[in-house]
């Protein structure tokens, strides 16, 4: 790590913004082999703080570089992926350095020749919520951010195999006065719906092993008393025409798109357990 002796604290969400770096770092890691090099620098540039988490890793190819932070993107897009990818861990990312008036960027010279992920952030971040309308105090920050609510005391069965997913669902839900029950497979979410009994599950469809395909499969096989006619929200970046069929035809009520918006997010979880989303 290269650490800027010029370099200032500054104001903002101590925990997010370790998760932005944590989730650039991991990244490096993930697709970096023995032998490569990863590398954090943290230096002031003119009114700007800014975060380089670098390696020599497997890079990102061209035509996947414009959209690494905006939509869920691998080589593998297999809705049964060995693995985890360039997915919901960027869009957080770029969410998170957003909220606080800064931005994020990535450069690779092509497959094999590693990245450059740089993170700017003001000296004095601000928490701004989408819009522009409204600001946060730093440790005080909602995902939420359009202000919908109606989901107060419901009970979200969350199944995703990726972890910084399921904290993202968390905080939006637990913020708005859900309970969040997580799963991190078909599996375990199978075992988990007559146990605790959840009004809404939430599914992510690109998982490894069993998809969200075969748990909704399952779940729908299920007597309504054993959970069988929960109300479910698919979570995938496949929204084409013939995705949107396929997910109702499996027995999903609606579909979020990836990248996440929180608000769309509640709105569409309460509107499938028959709430009325209201707006602040």
């Amino acid at each position: 790590m290269i650490l800027d002796p010029k370099a200032e604290s500054i104001t903002g969400d101590a925990d997010r913004l370790q998760q932005v770096v944590w989730n650039l770092l991991s990244n490096a890691i993930k697709f970096t082999p023995t032998g490569g090099r990863v590398q954090v620098r943290v230096e002031r540039v003119g009114s700007h703080m800014e975060v380089v988490v670098s390696d020599t890793g497997k890079g990102i190819q061209a035509d996947l570089l414009p959209y690494v932070f905006d939509r869920f993107r691998q080589e593998d897009s297999s809705s049964t992926r060995r693995h985890g990818g360039l997915g919901l861990g960027l869009a957080l990312v770029k969410y998170i350095v957003e909220l606080h008036g800064g931005t994020v960027g990535a450069e690779s010279a092509g497959v094999d020749r590693g990245a450059t992920f740089v993170v700017r952030l003001p000296l004095t971040a601000r928490l701004v919520l989408q819009g522009g309308a409204k600001e946060r105090r730093p440790g005080h920050w909602s995902a939420a951010a359009g202000g919908v609510d109606g989901i107060e005391g419901l009970r979200v069965l969350v199944v995703d195999d990726e972890a910084e997913a399921v904290e993202l669902f968390t905080r939006v839900f637990t913020q708005h006065g859900a309970e969040v029950i997580a799963a991190k497979s078909t599996a375990e979410a199978i075992a988990l719906l007559p146990a605790k009994r959840p009004d809404v599950l939430v599914c992510d469809i690109e998982m490894p092993g069993a998809d969200g395909y075969a748990l909704i499969r399952n779940v729908r096989a299920l007597a309504p008393q054993a959970g069988g006619s929960i109300p479910a929200v698919a979570v995938t970046a496949y929204g084409s025409a013939d995705d949107r069929i396929r997910l109702l035809a499996a027995g999903f009520q609606m579909h979020v798109p990836k990248p996440v918006d929180p608000a769309e997010l509640i709105t569409v979880v309460a509107s499938v357990a028959g709430r009325a989303a209201r707006a602040e």
